[in-house]
């Protein structure tokens, strides 16, 4: 018995660290110091049907910014779109990540 109550402890914490990474990710914020270059002009494709334009953004790799290209992704039905954007506070950078809104 005793066995059996040790794994299942062991299971969750084990499933708990797992998932703390994925959480913790989600709801962390991203500041520098220094300001992303302007939007680069992109070549939008023709539209396709049930997928939204999310346009390209400036990523931070932890050095650099660096450009990730624009995409289409599967529309959700009675939201928008909010693209990723960087926004200045108090002289440094906050990256904001893309998502959807109702």
């Amino acid at each position: 018995m005793n066995r059996t109550r040790t794994f299942v402890l062991a299971a969750a914490f084990a499933a708990a660290v797992t998932a703390l990474p994925a959480a913790a990710r989600d709801s962390v914020a991203l500041y520098v110091n220094v300001g992303p270059p302007p939007p680069r002009v992109e070549y939008v494709p023709a539209p396709r049907p049930g997928y939204v334009w999310a346009p390209g953004y400036w990523n931070w790799n932890g050095h650099k910014h660096v450009w990730v290209k624009g995409r289409y992704i599967h529309g959700r039905h009675g939201a928008h779109w909010v693209p990723d954007r960087w926004d200045e506070h108090g002289g440094r950078w906050r990256y904001e990540r893309g998502h959807w809104d109702h």
